[in-house]
């Protein structure tokens, strides 16, 4: 879990990072103070209700989005901000510039007792309907990364502050990163269809960090997604040289109806268009 000291220095030393008028490096420590509710409420026990859709939520989704919603309202008032444990603000209409909040990402996988710290809190930006800017943070494995197309990505792990690219292809042929909780037919046809034979299974947006820090090569997605589940990873794999794309090869869009994702490819140093 989190050196708290040590991390915090990190977060001092951080580069600002401005994506459009929001400094991100001026929320990291709201995301990080959002992880360590989440990691509260795990080491006191945690346990789910289920909302309409049949999604678990739990305290740690709740306490987490408090903390992420407050942050965003006294730093960007004007700022709309559509977030998954909000339903009224799933009302609003695509605006210009808005945020995009699943304050804990992989929510089964919290759940679980064997789940490695597979769970993340996300902030992303969209501007003119692409991902322009994401702060994605999992606290149990002491790893904050943000950035975006523009700005590049940085990573703090292990108390360590380092920038990030994507790795090329290795010879050995590219890694797969495919959900834990999801994984599906058609993905599976998918891989066998490109000669994919390795596949890391993850939960979470922990897939597009594995990309964006050279550890896997590809994720393609078939099952269900909403917006908020990709908008922070998307924008972070795209700041270190990835791309997300949808399936029928053009560029990942946002403010979709219902803020509903299709198919996706993210695509590292692998691509398949």
């Amino acid at each position: 879990m989190c050196d708290i000291e040590a991390d915090g220095a990190q977060l001092d030393a951080a580069p600002e990072v401005m994506c459009d008028a929001i400094n991100l490096t001026h929320l990291l420590a709201s995301v990080r103070a959002a992880g360590s509710a989440i990691l509260k409420v795990k080491e006191q026990g945690v346990s789910a209700r289920y909302k309409a859709d049949a999604s678990p939520v739990t305290l740690a989704d709740e306490q987490a989005n408090a903390i992420l919603v407050a942050a965003l309202a006294d730093l960007y008032p004007d700022l709309p901000v559509i977030s998954e444990e909000e339903s009224g603000s799933h009302k609003l209409s695509p605006r210009v510039l808005y945020a995009l909040v699943d304050p804990l990402d992989g929510t089964r996988e919290f759940l679980r007792s064997d789940s490695a710290g597979a769970w993340t809190v996300n902030i992303g930006l969209i501007k003119d309907r692409c991902a322009i800017g994401g702060i994605v943070y999992a606290p149990y494995l002491d790893w904050l990364c943000w950035g975006g197309p523009a700005t590049g990505t940085w990573q703090i792990k292990s108390g360590q502050l380092s920038k990030v690219t994507v790795r090329p292809c290795p010879d050995t042929g590219p890694v797969a990163v495919a959900s834990r909780s999801h994984l599906d037919l058609q993905t599976e046809q998918f891989l066998d269809q490109h000669g994919i034979e390795q596949t890391t299974s993850v939960g979470s947006s922990l897939k597009f960090l594995l990309l964006a820090t050279g550890q896997a090569d590809i994720y393609p997605r078939f099952g269900p997604t909403m917006e908020w589940d990709t908008a922070a990873g998307e924008a972070v794999l795209a700041g270190a040289g990835g791309a997300v794309y949808d399936a029928q090869g053009q560029l990942h869009r946002y403010g979709k109806s219902g803020w509903r994702n299709g198919p996706f490819i993210a695509c590292a140093g692998f691509t398949v268009f």
